[in-house]
């Protein structure tokens, strides 16, 4: 589809029912959820659509750079075009927060949120990391592939996937194989450090549930719970033994406590309220 600001924008819908929408992090296309959790909704009965945010082709590639205040937008756009209101949003990372702005801005178009590997607001580190590596793109600095999957694998699975030489190698293989970020995703890398929105998110409506990952470093359950107490109402709850990469990890554990709280919709909280 295009936005009325002439935005292309790529997504996937499949299924009937309530619609779910899907929103990945950082630098992932949309084919990440695709393994377990499209499946998984769409056999709970779920409307199930995917998008690839602003920044990742087929989507249009931000080169230009963007605000967070335009993937709010893209994502609204989508919702109303696809007659999807009021719809249940899932985000991850970069995706959970583009989730919370649209709960403050437009509460209107949703049901129900659902918030993984969130935070209110980035720590010191992390925005540090976020603006050092949109740094290396912008200059055309290239690390050494297996090096920066390493890192990469260091900074978002956890201690057991590490441990595991047999699927470290594949998460290498893969981290490898997808090291080559544009423009795009040097934008989405500057909007995704965040600053304190905690106190802006009172005034958040829209029931939503917070779920963190025990061993995330990017987005560590202490944060997620500050997130959670911060929003009236929210849930919270952490998915074991895995990093910020959990929906990938624990799919099990993830699948199960999303469709607890999304076949409640806005009907019902789930987990514990904070």
């Amino acid at each position: 589809m295009t936005t009325e600001n002439g935005i292309r924008l790529s997504y996937n819908d499949c299924g009937d029912g309530p619609p779910v929408l899907l929103l990945t992090g950082t630098g992932a296309p949309s084919s990440v959820w695709d393994l377990h959790q499209v499946p998984a909704l769409r056999a709970a009965g779920f409307r199930v659509i995917t998008m690839d945010n602003r920044g990742i082709p087929p989507s249009d590639d931000g080169t230009g750079g963007f605000t967070i205040a335009d993937l709010v937008d893209d994502v609204a756009s989508l919702i109303e075009y696809l007659d999807a209101v009021p719809c249940r949003v899932v985000g991850t990372s970069m995706g959970s927060y583009i989730a919370q702005e649209l709960a403050l801005a437009q509460p209107e178009l949703l049901d129900s949120v659902v918030l993984m590997a969130a935070c209110g607001k980035s720590s010191v580190v992390q925005r540090e990391l976020a603006e050092g590596e949109a740094q290396l793109i912008e200059r055309g600095i290239e690390l050494p592939p297996g090096f920066l999957a390493a890192v990469r694998a260091m900074h978002n699975l956890g201690p057991a996937t590490l441990a595991d030489d047999d699927a470290a190698a594949d998460w290498l293989d893969l981290f490898a194989a997808s090291s080559a970020w544009g423009p795009g995703v040097r934008a989405q890398l500057l909007v995704s450090a965040l600053p304190d929105r905690l106190d802006a998110y009172k005034a958040i409506k829209v029931p939503c549930h917070v779920i963190s990952f025990e061993h995330d470093l990017v987005a560590p359950p202490a944060g997620g719970l500050e997130l959670a107490s911060a929003i009236p109402g929210a849930t919270y709850r952490t998915i074991p033994e895995c990093g910020h990469f959990g929906y990938l990890e624990n799919p099990e554990a993830v699948n199960r406590e999303l469709i607890r709280f999304l076949r409640a919709g806005s009907r019902e909280k789930l987990g514990e309220t904070v």
